[in-house]
């Protein structure tokens, strides 16, 4: 793929890390991972989308948000510990201080529909920026062990069990994980 002939690049310092995870979180009200895989991937070119699946995928399994672990996977990977500070604090100080800031203003004006109104189209916006980013990464699934059809068919039983028959999250994606590695690490094995 002509993606993958691309050099890649990689911050300049981690400061400048910094600086592009304070933008990335400035730009992703409601959800980071549309905007993370544009910048990271496409306009900064610091990952591949193979990479950047491999790093997400890891980084579901960890406690904690997924962007936070995926910029501090990826400053660990360009700077080791200074990196992974840098990821971490640049997705996260300016907005903890943003959401401080309007956590006493909505309490002030919580009663208003304007405020309900406009909370209810920012999480509507924020859905569709997740389900364009993953029709942009399922061209990656090709390079997949399992291939794009089982993960397809992952993908539907996932949808179905939670949000057609409402069984709990954690127990479906633990069920449906341990098959699904189980079945990769088969196909993977010498």
């Amino acid at each position: 793929m002509a993606e993958a002939a691309l050099a890649l690049n990689r911050p300049a310092s981690p400061a400048a890390l910094f600086v592009a995870c304070t933008w990335l979180a400035l730009q992703g009200f409601g959800g980071v991972l549309p905007v993370a895989q544009r910048e990271l991937v496409e306009r900064r070119r610091w990952l591949t989308r193979e990479d950047f699946l491999e790093q997400l995928s890891l980084s579901q399994l960890l406690p904690g948000p997924n962007i936070v672990n995926l910029l501090v996977m990826l400053g660990d990977r360009f700077f080791g510990w200074r990196g992974a500070v840098a990821g971490a604090g640049g997705i996260l100080l300016v907005p903890l201080l943003l959401v401080l800031v309007l956590a006493a203003a909505v309490a002030q004006w919580q009663g208003s529909a304007l405020v309900t109104g406009a909370l209810r189209g920012m999480g509507i916006v924020a859905a569709g920026l997740v389900l364009s980013t993953a029709f942009k990464l399922v061209t990656a699934l090709r390079r997949n062990a399992l291939g794009p059809w089982p993960c397809a068919g992952f993908a539907a039983i996932m949808l179905l069990a939670v949000g057609g028959l409402r069984w709990p999250l954690v127990s479906v994606v633990l069920g449906l994980g341990v098959v699904a590695c189980t079945w990769a690490w088969f196909k993977l094995k010498p």
